[in-house]
């Protein structure tokens, strides 16, 4: 009951700022009635520190350039962009995340929506220069067998992310099968996670765009309710975010340009060993009874790694 409060007070809070969604009126007229709320002065001093934090996000429209000219983002009107301060602000201090090595590039939000706002649920933007990842085990790739694999190795690590004080975690199946168009070099796939004490299970929707050099990884914080809208919203991410000329897929050199050590099969088998690059420590946003719960996933990684991976190679001329 106090966290349902707590989401109509903040909401409420955040009413008058230019970038909020509406509020409704009677819930937020119900939640300041609550006076077991009321009386608690830390809750209500952490919710007016997040309301204060969130009023100061600068929502960017437009036209946005990603990581000095790599990339170009496209907003449509229905999305809006947050930079690399304000999305780690979002991710770290809002959401309490454990804060990554580096900063994301950004973030996108639909346009009307906060970070506080019931229901919200957010795309990242991060990069990945492990370099060329070649896409020739596309077509060969049995997502079924791949599934399997990856379930085990979830259920594997489950002891270790429990000592570690994280809630066991299942790999529920696909939400989406894994997609790989060739043509454009987009990739993107949907996983449905069980989190142990957890009701609703939990969506990683997952957006792979390979360059020359490296990945742009897109990753969808939402629950498994908002599927559909972040599916339906799909093309148009997919449509609104590419590479520049010189970093573009087709503009790969093998005469300079390193190749990275893994494929297709990897790149959708690591998403579950991590968030900010494959292979590196990956925490997950979960949005259960309207609130952010970190998990992390440790040490799939590296099995990956070993499965997937070779030594470095650099083509040579």
């Amino acid at each position: 009951m106090k966290l349902k409060i707590a989401v109509f007070l903040l909401a409420a809070m955040l009413a008058a700022g230019p970038a909020v969604a509406q509020t409704d009126t009677n819930s937020a007229n119900s939640a300041l009635a609550d006076t077991n709320l009321l009386n608690d002065t830390n809750a209500l001093a952490e919710l007016t520190q997040l309301a204060n934090i969130a009023k100061n996000l600068k929502y960017q429209h437009g036209t946005i350039d990603l990581k000095n000219g790599l990339a170009k983002l496209t907003l449509p009107e229905e999305f809006s962009f947050l930079g690399p301060d304000d999305a780690e602000t979002v991710l770290v201090k809002i959401w309490h995340n454990p804060p990554s090595e580096q900063k994301p590039l950004g973030l996108l939000i639909p346009t009307g929506m906060t970070p506080l706002s019931d229901g919200a649920w957010v795309v990242t933007i991060d990069y990945s220069e492990d370099g060329y990842v070649k896409d020739d085990d596309a077509k060969k790739i049995n997502y079924n067998d791949l599934l399997k694999t990856m379930q085990k190795a979830v259920q594997d690590d489950n002891k270790e992310r429990q000592q570690q004080g994280y809630p066991g975690l299942t790999l529920v199946g696909w939400a989406e099968p894994p997609r790989y168009d060739a043509a454009t070099h987009k990739l993107y796939w949907a996983k449905e996670l069980k989190v142990e004490g957890e009701t609703d299970n939990t969506l990683n929707y997952s957006i792979r765009m390979l360059g020359r050099k490296g990945v742009l990884e897109l990753n969808a914080v939402a629950d498994m309710a908002q599927l559909a809208e972040i599916d339906k919203q799909t093309p148009t991410i997919l449509g609104m975010v590419d590479f520049n000329d010189g970093s573009r897929y087709t503009d790969f050199d093998p005469k300079v340009d390193k190749v990275a050590t893994y494929g297709i099969a990897a790149l959708v088998a690591g998403g579950i060993a991590a968030k900010l690059g494959l292979f590196k420590l990956l925490w997950v946003g979960i949005l259960a009874a309207k609130k952010f719960i970190i998990i992390g996933l440790v040490a799939v990684g590296a099995w990956f790694k070993r499965m997937f991976g070779g030594k470095s190679k650099t083509p040579s001329p």
